[in-house]
C-alpha cells in the first residue's frame, strides 16, 4: 500500500517505519477518506495511531475532532497521545489544539469551541448534547474509544444514547469506533452505519493457560511447573519475575488484592537490584509525602519499597498516580489489582495473573463467574510492546471448578455478544427526558423514532422499547418534568433544569418534595442536607451500615435531630451518610478508616458526588423559590468539598488553604481573611503546617486582592 504522506509524517515523528497490520486494514477500509468505520482489535494493536491518522485528516479539512473515552484517566491519557500531533506539520499553518474536559457536568463547554482536536468522557459529550454547544456543528470525526462498554451496566446506556444521537443528529460526520474483539461486531458496525475492521493480530503474541496443582497448561501447547510455596498466584508472578518480566495479578476484591501484595513482598524484594531498590524508597516516600493520613496509604507505601503495589478504587488519586507510574517505569515489579484497572489506564504486564475467576455482583448479591469477554479484557494487559515477544495470561484453578473446564470456557472461549443495557427504567427515563428538553416540540411518534434507532431496538421486541418509553413518559408528565402541548412534548423549567444538571428525574423529584417541606425560619438543615443527598439515585459510592454501625448512626440522627428535614431512623441511612456527615465536621481520615472502614478512594469520590449534588440541590432549590435556604446550601457544597466545619468557610477561599491550615490559621486565632491580611508575615510563618513559603504566598496573594478592589 502506497503511504499517504500525512501518515508518513506522523509515523516519522512517533518514531515508527511501518504499519501494523490492522491500521493497514483500517486505512483500506477509508478512515483516511472519511468514511464511518468500527475496528475491532486486540489490546496494543495500534488503535491510537488509527485514531490519529483519522483526526490528522479531519484538521486538514479545517474540522474538529472529537475523542471519546469511558473514563476520566483513559481521557487524560489520550489527551497526551494526542498532543503527538503537534510536532507533526499537517499544512494547516499552524499546531493543533488538544483540550480534554472530563468534568462539571453543569456547563455548556463554550470554552471549548477554540479547540481543535477534544477529548471528553462519555457523560461529559452527553452534557454538552443537552446544553446544545454549537461548535459540535463543526465536528468533522467523532472517536468512540472502547465501544464493547456499551455492554456495562452502568456506563453502556450514556453510550448507547450518545452514539445514537451522533448518528441522527450528525449523519455527515465521520465516526469511528473502537473496540476490543467483539463477537458480534457486524451487528454493531450494522447499527452504527459502519464498515467493519476485524482483526486478531497483537504486536506481542498471548498465550493463555490455566494453572492447576503446580503445573501450566498453556494454548500453545506447552506445558510447565512452578515452584509452589504459599499462594499459586503470587509464585506465577515471581516465576515470570525471574525471567525479567513484570506480573499483574487480577484479585476479585481490594483485600484480597492488598494480601497478595502483602505475600509477594519478600520474595519481589530479594530480586531487586540495588538501583531499583533506592527507585522503590523515592516512591514509597513520596506517597507517604503526597498521600493522606489512611493506614492504607502507609501500607502500601511499604509495599512500594520492596518493589510491589495494589491498585483498587480505595486508594487515593495521588497514591494511585504514583503506583502506574512506579509500574511504568519498571520500579513495582509485580502489581496486584482489581478488575476495574483493565479497562482503565495502559499498564500492560509479562504474566496477567487471574487469582479468581468470580467477582462480587451487587445486583445478584453474591460472586459469580466473570464473562469471557472480561476475561479477554484482563488478557488484553499480557505482553508489554516494546519489551516481550509474547504475553501469558494463566487462570489459576480453584476447587469449585476445574483447570480443564476453565481452560475450555475462557481460554478457548468466544465472547459474548454484546446486549444493549439501554432497557433499565432509569436509563430510559433518564435519557428520555434528555431527548425531550433537547429536542423541544417533538410528538410521539419523534420520540419514538429516536428509540427506535438504538441498539435496545434492535435487540428488543418493539412492544418492549413502546412499553418502556411510555411508561417513562407518563412518570415524567405525573412529575411536572414534561408537558403535552397540543400534541408535542416540551420539558417544564423543573425538567430543563433537571436534565442539564445531568441528574436522575427522581433525584431531582426527591429533592424538589423534601425541599417543599422544609419549614421557613433560621433553623440548620446540614444533617438533613446530607441525607437527602446519599440517599438520592445519584449517589455514589452507597456503602451499607454494618452491624456495629446502627447504634452510632442511631445516636447521630438523636442529638442532631432539629437539623432533619424529615423523620430519619438509623435503618433509613447508609454509612455513606454518616462518612460525609463525619466528613464535614473534619474528622480525620484515619479516624474515617478504624470507625467506619472506609478508604481514601471512595471518601474522594463520595465529596466529588456530593459537591455535584449539593449544587444540584442549590439549582432545584432556587428554582422552586427557596431563597430562605440558598446560603447554606451554597455553604453546605463548600463544606463537602474542603471537609470542614461551618467557621472554615471564609478560610478555604484563600488559594492554597484546605481544611488541615484552615484548622491551624483558626486555631491560631486568625479567625477570618481580614486577621491575615493585619498579621505580620513572621507571626503566619510560625503557625504549624503554614510555614514561611505558604505565608508569603498568602501575603502575595492578599495584596493582589487589595489592589484589585
Amino acid at each position: 500500500m502506497q503511504q499517504d504522506s500525512t501518515v508518513g509524517a506522523i509515523l516519522s515523528s512517533l518514531g515508527y517505519d511501518s504499519l501494523y497490520p490492522p491500521q493497514e486494514k483500517a486505512i483500506a477500509a477509508g478512515i483516511l477518506d472519511g468514511k464511518s468505520v468500527l475496528v475491532t482489535t486486540p489490546t496494543a494493536s495500534g488503535k491510537t495511531l488509527v485514531a490519529m491518522m483519522a483526526i490528522a485528516k479531519t484538521l486538514q479539512k479545517g474540522k474538529k475532532a472529537v475523542y471519546l473515552t469511558p473514563l476520566r484517566a483513559l481521557a487524560s491519557e489520550k489527551a497526551q497521545d494526542l498532543r503527538a500531533l503537534e510536532a507533526v506539520d499537517l499544512g494547516t499553518g499552524r499546531k493543533p489544539n488538544v483540550a480534554v474536559s472530563t468534568g462539571d457536568y453543569d456547563s455548556a463547554g463554550k470554552e471549548l469551541a477554540f479547540s481543535d482536536v477534544i477529548v471528553l468522557t462519555n457523560e461529559k459529550m452527553d452534557t454538552l448534547f443537552r446544553h446544545g454547544a454549537e461548535w459540535l456543528g463543526d465536528v468533522g470525526l467523532f472517536v468512540s474509544d472502547e465501544v464493547h462498554l456499551i455492554g456495562d451496566r452502568e456506563r453502556g446506556p450514556t453510550l448507547e444514547m450518545m452514539l445514537t444521537r451522533i448518528r441522527k443528529l450528525y449523519p455527515s460526520s465521520q465516526l469511528l469506533a473502537l473496540s476490543a474483539t467483539v463477537s458480534n461486531a457486524d451487528e454493531i458496525a450494522d447499527w452504527l452505519s459502519c464498515g467493519l475492521v476485524e482483526s486478531s493480530w497483537r504486536p506481542t503474541k498471548l498465550v493463555e493457560g490455566v494453572y492447576e496443582y503446580g503445573s501450566v497448561r498453556m494454548s500453545d501447547s506447552t506445558t510447565f511447573r512452578v515452584e509452589q510455596t504459599a499462594n499459586a498466584a503470587v509464585d506465577l508472578a515471581i516465576d515470570s519475575l525471574d525471567g525479567g518480566g513484570q506480573a499483574l495479578i487480577f484479585a476479585e476484591t481490594r483485600k484480597r488484592a492488598a494480601s497478595l501484595a502483602a505475600k509477594a513482598a519478600e520474595g519481589v524484594y530479594k530480586r531487586l537490584d540495588k538501583s531499583t531498590k533506592e527507585q522503590a524508597a523515592r516512591a514509597s516516600a513520596e506517597i507517604l509525602d503526597r498521600g493522606d493520613e489512611a493506614e492504607i496509604t502507609h501500607t502500601l507505601a511499604q509495599l512500594v519499597a520492596k518493589g510491589v503495589a495494589f491498585h483498587h478504587a480505595g486508594l487515593g488519586p495521588a497514591s494511585r498516580q504514583i503506583v502506574e507510574d512506579s509500574f511504568k517505569q519498571g520500579t513495582v515489579k509485580l502489581l496486584t489489582a482489581t478488575p476495574t484497572l483493565a479497562a482503565g489506564v495502559n499498564l500492560p504486564a509479562r504474566r496477567v495473573v487471574v487469582a479468581s475467576i468470580l467477582r462480587y455482583d451487587a445486583a445478584y448479591g453474591g460472586n459469580v463467574p466473570i464473562s469471557v469477554m472480561e476475561y479477554k479484557q484482563l488478557c488484553g494487559r499480557a505482553g508489554r510492546p516494546k519489551y516481550d515477544k509474547a504475553g501469558e495470561a494463566i487462570i489459576v484453578a480453584e476447587s469449585s471448578v476445574s483447570g480443564d473446564e476453565l481452560y475450555d470456557h475462557y481460554v478457548l472461549g468466544t465472547p459474548e455478544p454484546l446486549r444493549s443495557q439501554l432497557a433499565s427504567d432509569r436509563a430510559v427515563r433518564f435519557h428520555l427526558l434528555s431527548t425531550i428538553a433537547s429536542m423541544p416540540g417533538m410528538k410521539r411518534p419523534e420520540i419514538m423514532s429516536v428509540f427506535s434507532s438504538t441498539l435496545f431496538a434492535r435487540q428488543y421486541r418493539e412492544s418492549t422499547v413502546q412499553f418502556k418509553v411510555e411508561s417513562a413518559l407518563e412518570y415524567l408528565e405525573s412529575e411536572d418534568l414534561v408537558k403535552q402541548k397540543s400534541d408535542r412534548y416540551v420539558a417544564t423549567e423543573f425538567g430543563k433544569k433537571t436534565s442539564l444538571l445531568y441528574i436522575d428525574p427522581q433525584t431531582a423529584v426527591a429533592f424538589r418534595d423534601a425541599l417543599s417541606k422544609v419549614e421557613k425560619g433560621r433553623r440548620k438543615h446540614a444533617l438533613g442536607f446530607i441525607h437527602l443527598l446519599t440517599q438520592s439515585p445519584d449517589f455514589y459510592p452507597t456503602l451499607s451500615l454494618r452491624k456495629k454501625d446502627y447504634d452510632e448512626v442511631g445516636l447521630l440522627l438523636q442529638e442532631r435531630q432539629a437539623e432533619l428535614l424529615y423523620d430519619v431512623s438509623e435503618y433509613d441511612c447508609s454509612r455513606s451518610f454518616w462518612a460525609l456527615a463525619e466528613w464535614v465536621e473534619e474528622t480525620g481520615e484515619r479516624i474515617m478508616g478504624d470507625r467506619l472502614g472506609l478508604e481514601p478512594g471512595d471518601m474522594h469520590r463520595m465529596v466529588e458526588t456530593g459537591q455535584w449534588l449539593a449544587h444540584a440541590l442549590y439549582e432545584v432549590a432556587k428554582l422552586s423559590g427557596r431563597e430562605d435556604l440558598l446560603a447554606e446550601l451554597a455553604g453546605m457544597r463548600t463544606r463537602i468539598r474542603y471537609g470542614i466545619k461551618e467557621e472554615l468557610m471564609p478560610l478555604v477561599a484563600l488559594e492554597g488553604v484546605g481544611r488541615v491550615r484552615a484548622r491551624a490559621l483558626y486555631s491560631a486565632g486568625f479567625v477570618d481573611v481580614s486577621a491575615i491580611a493585619r498579621a505580620p508575615q513572621a507571626k503566619l510563618a510560625s503557625v504549624p503546617k503554614i510555614g514561611p513559603a505558604v505565608a508569603e504566598k498568602l501575603k502575595v496573594q492578599l495584596a493582589a486582592r487589595r489592589q484589585a478592589q
